[in-house]
């Protein structure tokens, strides 16, 4: 933007430069070339006294005395054709000024004055002297010079100015994008000084606010987050004091195992909403052993239900770039979605593979299939919430990779999960 408008800036003052000294480049041209002819006009009448009085004699010198002064050829044309001073022929502009009338003629050297002398008793004088170019000339390069440094002066001057006020233009907006990006990379706290014109002024204060509204909206969220904990607690409790009261030892074990379980998944919502886990790789979990237990805790439920589990792991440790409760928590997103929208006995398979430098967890199994549209957030095909596979989306996403759906070649869905590989940590 900068560049654009002292390239604006530049063109128009170019423009104007020209406009401007072009025609006094002409003018001062002009006036040169009237102010030697004047001058060589006025040397020429100077000599009518004489040459309309004095014997030939006394006209040649004193023709001679003015070239040399003046250093132009001057001759006098007496009416019997005698040529005193320079040695000239005679011009068709002579030859009119004989008639009796005084002009100026445009010849190959320069400008020709001629002037009739009347008044003697032996006819009309005609006196004739050449303006050179040179000395029509005289001065205007050296002026035209001039004319060139200012005009390039001026736009110089122009480019300066512009720059400046540009400056202050860009500078505000500069600063604008930074807080932009900032806030956007989860920087809260940045604030733009507002500063440039009016108007960008108002965009750094709107900015503000909306920076201000969003931190305030963020800690309200992160508050009803942790404030739901609380209140999820008391029914945690009274659960977990049922489940310990239950006569089989193995149902009380299940039991409290899955309360466990929805302990830990609240305590990392509530970890999550007051800090949110960089995504940049440094957060490892692994992902064969986070698999294998989430299947086990859902293997029980299959066998309830008379479903078939087939589990194919690649060899442990299998490091992603995902926190272990975001990725339970994706894959019991997925797993509970087989059970939801699948009648009881389908079958169904979890395969954990390396496939070059990410990892690919796919749940597939051999009900009616799901649509492109389920991962949208809140789309539901059963009145659940909608939000199981934006969850394993979001995880896949978080580790630098992506959710995809598909179909078996037998019929029935296939979720994969791409997931980024984790840096080792040592």
């Amino acid at each position: 933007m900068r560049a654009r408008l002292a390239l604006l800036v530049a063109a128009v003052s170019v423009l104007i430069v020209i406009a401007f000294l072009v025609p006094l480049a002409l003018l001062l041209r002009t006036a040169a070339e009237d102010r030697a002819t004047v001058r060589a006009t006025a040397d020429a009448q100077s000599l009518a006294p004489v040459v309309g009085t004095a014997d030939p004699e006394t006209v040649r010198l004193t023709v001679e005395q003015l070239a040399a002064e003046s250093a132009r050829p001057v001759s006098v044309f007496l009416p019997d054709g005698t040529v005193l001073g320079s040695n000239a022929t005679r011009t068709p502009a002579v030859e009119l000024a004989g008639r009796g009338q005084s002009l100026t003629a445009e010849t190959a050297d320069g400008r020709e004055v001629v002037i009739a002398v009347q008044g003697r008793t032996d006819g009309t004088t005609v006196i004739r002297t050449v303006v050179p170019r040179a000395e029509m000339t005289a001065g205007v390069g050296r002026a035209w010079l001039v004319l060139a440094l200012l005009g390039t002066l001026l736009v110089l001057i122009a480019l300066a100015v512009a720059d400046r006020l540009a400056r202050t233009l860009v500078r505000p907006i500069g600063e604008l994008s930074e807080v932009s990006h900032r806030l956007a990379n989860a920087e809260l706290g940045a604030r733009v000084e507002p500063s440039g014109p009016a108007e960008l002024r108002e965009v750094g204060g709107a900015l503000n606010h909306l920076a201000g509204r969003i931190q305030e909206l963020l800690v309200q969220e992160r508050e009803q987050v942790a404030d739901l904990s609380h209140r999820l607690r008391t029914p945690l409790t009274a659960l977990r004091l049922e489940a310990e009261s239950l006569r089989d030892p193995q149902d009380a074990a299940r039991v409290i195992g899955a309360v466990d379980g929805l302990e830990r998944a609240v305590t990392g919502l509530i970890r999550q909403a007051r800090w949110r886990a960089p995504t940049d790789g440094s957060v490892v979990a692994d992902a064969a052993a986070t698999v294998a237990d989430r299947v086990a805790f859902w293997s029980v439920l299959a066998e309830e239900t008379g479903r078939a589990v087939d589990l194919d792991l690649a060899p442990g440790p299998v490091p992603v770039a995902v926190a272990a409760d975001e990725l339970a928590a994706a894959l019991d997103a997925l797993l509970g979605n087989v059970f939801a929208h699948t009648p009881d006995g389908t079958p169904f398979a979890v395969r954990l593979r390396a496939v070059g430098d990410q990892v690919v967890l796919t749940v597939a199994d051999e009900g009616p299939g799901i649509t492109a549209d389920s991962v949208r957030r809140g789309a539901s095909q059963a009145g659940s919430t909608g939000l199981g596979l934006d969850i394993a989306r979001r995880a896949a996403q978080a580790s630098g990779g992506r959710l995809t759906l598909g179909e078996r070649a037998g019929g029935g869905a296939e979720v994969t999960l791409r997931l980024g590989p984790g840096r080792s940590t040592g």
